[in-house]
């Protein structure tokens, strides 16, 4: 999984970086309130570690924004800040963060701050089975099935379901798709996603069955929870 880290400080990147990588999370930063928002246009993580106090554009202001824009609405937001006072963890509450934690702060805390987050958005997380609308996945029999019939689905296929039931209600972008199932460093043309999500939809489907894989134009797709 990926996490954003929006921070001007350079040392407490490299700290949570660090971190964040020991625990097996992918990281990208941004150093400013703008490099934040057009980084999660581009490539929605699957976490946003939030600093308050930012060039251009405050944490308040961006969490805000998220959660107004319905494709990033659910992205879990975690502050963290120096300020401490009550008011202020209240007010970052209130404009939608899903935690708050106030510098300094213990990295095991913060470490499983990330983790009860992650949990409370997709409870599927660590579990052997995955069931988002009338589709389940079972991860230890490699089946899949919707409405109580079987779906068979190749290894490619199946990673792809794996990767948007587990981030269901969210907007993957093609990138965010090639690296989660082919792998980063791997060479794959965008095409091959539009290609390996038709047959995707194509197994999913039959006729009056609701296409859950939703096309964002010039965005990417999202498979719907409902």
């Amino acid at each position: 999984m990926n996490i954003l880290i929006v921070e001007d400080e350079p040392s407490m990147v490299e700290l949570l970086r660090y971190n964040l990588e020991s625990e097996g999370f992918q990281v990208s930063s941004a150093s400013d309130g703008e490099e934040a928002m057009l980084s999660i246009q581009e490539q929605t993580p699957d976490m946003v570690l939030l600093d308050w106090m930012l060039p251009k554009l405050s944490g308040i202001e961006i969490c805000r924004r998220i959660r107004r824009d319905q494709d990033f609405r659910n992205l879990p937001v975690i502050m963290i800040t120096a300020r401490a006072e009550e008011t202020d963890r209240v007010r970052g509450l209130d404009v939608g963060a899903d935690d708050y934690v106030s510098k300094p702060f213990s990295p095991a805390e913060l470490m499983a701050r990330i983790r009860a987050v992650l949990r409370r958005h997709n409870p599927n997380l660590g579990q052997d089975t995955i069931t988002v609308a009338d589709v389940t996945i079972d991860l230890v029999a490699y089946k899949v099935s919707r409405a109580g019939r079987d779906v068979h689905l190749g290894p490619t296929e199946f990673k792809l379901l794996k990767f948007f039931m587990e981030r269901a209600g969210r907007v993957l972008t093609r990138e965010q798709l090639l690296d989660g199932v082919w792998g980063q460093g791997v060479y794959v043309e965008d095409r091959t996603v539009d290609v390996h999500i038709r047959r995707l939809r194509k197994a999913l489907n039959e006729a009056g069955d609701i296409d859950l894989i939703r096309t964002v134009r010039a965005v990417g797709y999202c498979f719907e929870k409902s």
